[in-house]
């Protein structure tokens, strides 16, 4: 029977040449939503990826779900040849190689529309048009390079952030653009070539600091040693050792607070009266709010927060998410197989569009699986496909 519900971009064809998290992970977010992305490796091994080992171990499993999987030497030209197929009835054709490296292939965005002028051919690359372009870019390197690893360690000690925050976010700007480029060729019928890089979208990111800057004539501080804007916002220890993220942000959450621990010195406090007030006072202030943290084990001074309002939150770690009762909820976590059989929960998109599950229909495919499959689709015939096989342009999985 027919969908009676579809997913927001069922019907949509992506062919996807990438690897590691930038393009992969715009390529998950299209599949998530129902489009037929087709992962495009190279013969015989496959994407590098999937061999990276200790903390990048996961990273293929993760950002390859709900897509297809098409081995292909696009160096040979009966390679070439049969990615030029795919691509005239393709609708959208993304990539995260180096600068360069998918024109020599022959699969440039010049190569593609003029089979198809009504593709999207994006770009995931490390610059955006300029001075920059040609240069290679990791997610690393842009983030000390737009100031955001500055920003996140501590003084004289400038440190990456705690996942490759740059990398999805490039990805992620990368579906809006594809996303904008079709509505587009809704209204005039032609594709066009989209960007989107990881040092511009580390830019956009410090511009919160960069306008912080300029209303204020004072250079930014790192994180650590910032003048911060609120009174009460930081981590304080718990009874037991363990630490809590409390946030008191208004004069009504100030009064809670100061009635639940029974500190009705401190709300009449006349140096205390206003937010900037208490941000004066810090020096004084976070050590007296540290004592009454101390008085309270931690599941008692996360229930104390809850009850009158303030943020907070736990110090948690990656291993806590898999059980967080708010993620065992429908938006939450996937329960899927990862190469290798090992089953376990992952996040999902973190998206709630009315009537759609953004749910998993595939794990992470294995090197070729679908090819057979992606080549009877285009048009290939039973002996066409077995003779790439024989010469070495496709793997399949046996």
């Amino acid at each position: 029977m027919p969908d009676q519900n579809p997913l927001p971009l069922s019907g949509l064809r992506v062919l996807e040449f990438s690897h590691a998290i930038m393009g992969p992970s715009a390529g998950l977010i299209l599949a998530d939503m129902g489009a037929d992305v087709i992962k495009i490796e190279p013969a015989p091994e496959g994407d590098h990826t999937r061999r990276l080992p200790g903390f990048a171990a996961g990273f293929y499993g993760l950002f390859n779900r709900n897509k297809r999987a098409l081995a292909v030497d696009l160096k040979s030209e009966k390679g070439r040849a049969l990615v030029h197929r795919l691509a005239e009835t393709a609708d959208v054709a993304l990539e995260n190689f180096g600068p360069g490296t998918m024109d020599r292939l022959g699969c440039g965005y010049a190569d593609f529309s003029a089979r198809n002028p009504r593709i999207i051919y994006c770009a995931l690359k490390g610059f955006l048009s300029g001075p920059y372009e040609k240069r290679t870019a990791l997610d690393e390197v842009v983030q000390y390079m737009a100031g955001l690893a500055y920003m996140t360690g501590p003084p004289g000690r400038p440190l990456r952030a705690g996942t490759s925050i740059v990398d999805i976010l490039g990805g992620t700007f990368a579906v809006v653009g594809i996303l904008a480029a079709l509505r587009e060729r809704d209204r005039t019928g032609k594709g066009q070539m989209v960007k989107s890089a990881l040092y511009e979208a580390a830019v956009l990111l410090m511009g919160q600091h960069m306008a912080g800057m300029a209303a204020t004539g004072e250079p930014g501080l790192p994180m650590p040693a910032r003048k911060g804007a609120w009174g009460v916002y930081h981590t304080f220890p718990s009874k037991d050792g363990e630490r809590v993220f409390i946030g008191i942000t208004s004069n009504q959450q100030w009064e809670r607070f100061c009635g639940a621990v029974q500190r009705p010195d401190l709300l009449a406090d006349p140096r205390l009266k206003s937010n900037a007030d208490r941000v004066a006072a810090q020096e004084w202030l976070l050590p007296e709010i540290e004592k009454i943290a101390e008085t309270y084990a931690k599941p008692d001074l996360l229930a104390l927060c809850q009850s009158i309002g303030i943020p907070f939150s736990p110090v948690s770690r990656p291993e806590d998410l898999f059980d967080d009762p708010q993620l065992q909820g429908p938006h939450g976590l996937l329960d899927v197989t990862l190469p290798g059989g090992i089953k376990t929960k992952l996040p999902r998109l973190p998206i709630e569009l009315d009537g759609h599950n953004f749910g998993l229909r595939r794990n992470a495919p294995d090197v070729g699986a679908d090819g057979r499959d992606v080549l009877k689709d285009a048009g290939y015939g039973a002996a066409e496909i077995a003779a790439l096989e024989r010469d070495g342009v496709i793997v399949v999985k046996a």
